[in-house]
């Protein structure tokens, strides 16, 4: 809805001042019916006797002495005038609602009398009516018993005290419910970003208490869910080894008495098992418990291009000076190294490792030029177990190296990125603070 707030605190207030407009406006109609109509009405029943008694007076007098008591009495109705306000010395002629229903209700007891009523405002600010008797005009001042006007500001004070009132009383509502639920939204992006938040407090209401109760159990559930899978693949990744190895041993004993392009497919097949083992070790290891220390990613990432030529990866260097960075050397690492290893296992060579910065942020890329991945896929390509689609080619791992490189980018407060290189590839970024 358009103009709806959309912060609990805007709906809150907007919420409280309409229910306290309305009842303003139902108070007032009550106030009007109830006790300003009925008092009005009986004022206008007495002042309507009072006309018609002023005019059996009148009536009673001889014409000679009729000006006199018609002037005697205006002087008592007017002894004490009531105050006019400034916009009655500029318009008299104009009547408040009040005393537009004050006339009307007169004017209709004095015509059932068979009278003919006409009004005027005096200077003084009271209403007179005009009585004829043989063909002479008497102007009869009544009594300004009628307030000058009908709201005062006492009305309009007392309404603004109660809508502060509301706003400050929303507020704190606001307040109270605002922090727990804060807490929440921050431990559900923690808990989104891979990250065990700390436990939310259990009080406040009880709706709030249940909310972070709940929250609490479940990231306690995922915590245990995510334990028992790195405790289960770190079990069967250590129990692995020492087939692999007795395999691998075979294969080596095996070497002089089988075809060589047997020998050579049984090995590539040993290896690329002893790689998913790896992987599932390193997705099992804690690198947290290792301390980190301020490095210099360049001279890291050299070392690495170095070792990869040694292995027959040949690297193409971008590397430019970079800040120093708080980071754990061994964990980073083997993060950069699985993301080389993907680019030659997936894409195409030449594969580019690049370093630099990008405002406050340590900056390490590496290029591939292969088919690169679908845009829609490329963050769900970050999760455990996950694997692209036919186009990206190779041999298909465990789904675990770019989960493994996402956890080391978060354990040094970065990030991973992933987009299309310039080539058409794939381009996986590093984004790790300055220290």
């Amino acid at each position: 809805m358009s103009g709806w707030p959309r912060s609990l605190f805007g709906r809150n207030a907007v919420l409280l001042v309409a229910l306290l407009v309305a009842a303003q406006i139902v108070g007032l109609a009550l106030v009007r019916e109830m006790i300003v109509k009925p008092r009005y009405q009986l004022f206008s029943e007495s002042m309507a006797h009072t006309v018609s008694a002023v005019r059996a007076g009148l009536m009673a007098l001889a014409p000679a002495q009729r000006g006199a008591f018609v002037e005697q009495f205006n002087q008592r109705a007017v002894a004490k005038p009531p105050p006019v306000p400034e916009r009655s010395r500029t318009a008299r002629q104009s009547l408040t609602p009040l005393e537009r229903n004050f006339v009307r209700s007169v004017s209709e007891r004095i015509a059932a009398e068979g009278g003919e009523s006409v009004w005027r405002r005096e200077d003084g600010g009271s209403l007179s009516v005009r009585l004829a008797l043989e063909g002479e005009d008497y102007w009869i001042v009544l009594p300004g018993v009628l307030p000058a006007r009908e709201f005062s500001g006492a009305w309009l004070a007392a309404s603004l005290s109660s809508v502060a009132l509301a706003l400050a009383g929303a507020l704190l509502i606001q307040r109270r419910l605002h922090r727990p639920l804060e807490g929440v939204v921050r431990a559900a992006r923690a808990v989104a970003a891979g990250e065990t938040p700390p436990r939310l407090a259990e009080d406040g209401p009880t709706e709030v208490a249940t909310l972070a109760a709940s929250f609490n159990h479940m990231t306690a559930s995922l915590a245990q869910a995510e334990r028992e899978r790195t405790l289960m693949l770190a079990g069967i990744s250590h129990d692995l080894r020492t087939p692999l190895t007795k395999l691998r041993l075979g294969v080596e004993i095996l070497r002089e008495q089988t075809e060589p392009a047997l020998v050579a497919s049984m090995t590539r097949s040993v290896e690329e098992m002893d790689a998913i083992v790896g992987q599932f070790l390193d997705f099992a290891r804690d690198d947290s418990v290792t301390s980190a220390a301020p490095g210099d990613v360049q001279a890291l990432a050299g070392e690495i291009a170095t070792a990869c030529a040694d292995h027959g990866q040949v690297l193409t260097l971008a590397l430019e000076p970079t800040p120093p960075v708080r980071l754990h050397r061994d964990a980073l690492r083997r993060a950069i190294v699985n993301l080389i290893e993907n680019a030659y296992r997936h894409g195409r060579v030449p594969v580019t490792l690049r370093t630099g910065r990008l405002t406050d942020w340590t900056r390490i890329d590496v290029d591939d030029c292969g088919d690169g991945i679908p845009s829609d896929e490329l963050e769900a390509m970050k999760q455990p177990f996950r694997r692209a689609t036919d186009a990206r080619h190779g041999a298909p791992g465990a789904g675990l190296g770019l989960a493994i490189v996402e956890r080391i980018a978060r354990l040094h407060g970065g990030r991973l990125e992933l987009s299309r290189a310039e080539g058409g590839g794939l381009r996986a970024s590093l984004l790790l603070p300055v220290a």
